[in-house]
């Protein structure tokens, strides 16, 4: 995140029900807002100042709490078997950030960690985990680079990042390998996208500023290629989702100003299967919205306004009770 977040903000029910009308939702419920047509659940892993997996429903609005971490993480996953994959804030126990994949105690057991990597540079700003078993990272700091890393520690490709190296919090983010064995990079402060090869050929780039708009800060965040090719990106301060056709021009984007002020920071988002995009605003949205759901037509479904600390990233792990398909779109 660019910047240090602002206290969530406080408002009481009848401020949630006028954002509520301003959005054109249907009800408005402590804290929980939802489309009466849509489903009432999601089952959320939170990542930022609070990291835990909770379930959110009219009667739980602020999220029934199954599972919870006690580290800061920039980002996180519910793999298949249930463990969950962490990138650590830099701090306490991890002072140049960490990767963790975690095993969630049973029945009163204690939680093990199964697998780790200690930064050695500024920071840790993604993981993931890829079907083979080997670890995705990216590591910012005076030699911003990917690593793939082996479930025995050992480093099977490093990729130096082309982008500014003065700034290390502001070089890269949500990293992910994709299927055809290439890596796509988001780099914040180069308003560019990138796609590496495993030899650190950067094979194409977008870049993400606002035509018109040099004073957006249109940084991207999370990077999603999309299955006909697309790129679905949250640009943090540029309060807005843009996807990209897969020659790079803007085929799509929502922006805070159609949804109210709603989308603060988008820094976390994810395409859900129903082609609907998920989105955190970290900075919080107006009237105290964590996460935001809207269809392709822009209509918003479901949001969350609890009173509980700023989504940093998240994934959606269920809806509705029915479980989302591997991997999510994140």
């Amino acid at each position: 995140m660019p910047t240090s977040p602002s206290a969530p903000h406080r408002f009481d029910r009848l401020s949630r029900r006028r954002l509520a009308a301003r959005l054109g939702l249907a009800t408005a419920c402590a804290g929980l807002t939802v489309s009466a047509a849509d489903p009432t659940t999601r089952r959320v892993l939170t990542c930022g100042q609070r990291t835990g997996l909770v379930e959110i429903t009219a009667d739980a609005p602020a999220g029934k709490v199954e599972w919870r971490h006690p580290a800061n993480t920039r980002e996180g996953w519910v793999l298949p078997d249930g463990n969950v994959l962490l990138a650590l804030s830099k701090g306490g126990d991890s002072p140049r950030g960490a990767a963790v994949e975690i095993k969630r105690g049973n029945d009163g057991a204690a939680d093990e960690v199964v697998w780790r990597y200690d930064g050695t540079q500024d920071e840790i700003n993604s993981i993931q985990k890829t079907p083979e078993g080997m670890y995705v990272l990216s590591e910012a700091g005076p030699n911003p680079r990917l690593l793939e890393i082996a479930a025995d520690g050992s480093v099977r490709v490093e990729i130096p990042l082309e982008c500014q190296k003065p700034n290390a919090h502001m070089q890269t983010r949500m990293a992910r390998k994709q299927p055809d064995g290439t890596y796509l990079v988001p780099h914040l402060l180069d308003f560019a996208i990138r796609r590496y090869d495993a030899k650190g050929k950067v094979l194409a780039s977008i870049d993400t500023r606002v035509a018109g708009e040099p004073k957006v800060n249109s940084w991207p965040f999370t990077a999603i290629a999309l299955a006909d090719g697309g790129i679905l990106a949250g640009l943090t301060n540029g309060n807005r989702v843009a996807e990209y056709a897969p020659d790079g021009t803007l085929r799509w984007q929502i922006t805070t100003a159609e949804v109210d002020g709603a989308i603060a920071d988008a820094c976390g988002i994810q395409r859900l299967p129903s082609g609907n995009t998920m989105i955190a605003s970290y900075h919080i949205g107006k009237g105290g919205v964590r996460l935001l759901e809207v269809t392709p037509e822009k209509k918003v479904v479901w949001t969350w306004t609890a009173d509980v600390p700023a989504v940093h990233h998240f994934h959606v792990v269920s809806i509705d009770g029915k479980d989302l398909p591997w991997p999510p779109l994140r």
